[in-house]
């Protein structure tokens, strides 16, 4: 089995070795196959950041092209697909940052409310019990990607890079333009209002 694996990853780097080298050549065959292959992929990223399908589809034409530019400046020392990932998140968050932004919910309202004596106002669901199994269903998931999607831009973002794509914080700054402190406290209180959009949810799947 050993084998077969390290036959397939070699297989694999020499594939993207042969297609690096034929972007780099201008044929017109790769390019196609690039976007073939990774097209799907980058979509289901920029919608992540854009709500607008519109908005994804540009960003993901954006992040190719940006792509196509920085060919000769990609030494290959990571997946094609992990170096298309991060350049279309730098896309959707670009043309975040380029339009207008709208005015968004407080996320003041989404924050768990708490008694004089600290304790929380409403229960609390425990994350560690049998829900945390049921929350591998792809129902589920679905329900967490709709409850990110409800957090105000700015926590959302921090949310999605800390926890999704698994960014550190000093990374998550540098791609945001904001301190590393901003991102620490942007993602505790998107996370504290993630908890909060989950816990009716989260009580259903403990009964």
């Amino acid at each position: 089995m050993s084998n077969v694996n390290n036959n397939e990853f070699s297989s694999d780097t020499a594939a993207e070795a042969d297609l690096l080298s034929r972007l780099r050549a201008g044929q017109d065959d790769a390019y196609e196959q690039l976007v073939r292959s990774y097209g799907g992929q980058l979509l289901s990223v920029t919608r992540r950041y854009l709500r607008d399908e519109a908005d994804a589809q540009d960003a993901v034409q954006e992040a190719f092209l940006s792509a196509f530019k920085a060919l000769d400046r990609f030494q290959g020392d990571s997946k094609i697909s992990t170096w298309l990932h991060r350049i279309a998140i730098n896309a959707a968050l670009m043309k975040i940052r380029s339009r207008q932004r709208k005015k968004e919910t407080s996320i003041e309202d989404l924050l768990p409310s708490f008694q004089e004596d600290g304790h929380h106002a409403s229960p609390v669901p425990a994350w560690q019990d049998q829900a945390d199994r049921k929350m591998e269903r792809k129902e589920t998931q679905q329900l967490v990607r709709k409850c990110i999607s409800e957090l105000p831009e700015n926590y959302r973002n921090v949310l999605l890079l800390r926890d999704i794509e698994e960014l550190d914080t000093s990374e998550t700054a540098t791609m945001l333009g904001i301190s590393a402190n901003a991102v620490k406290i942007r993602l505790h209180r998107a996370r504290q209002a993630l908890r909060e959009l989950l816990a009716p949810s989260l009580s259903e799947l403990r009964a």
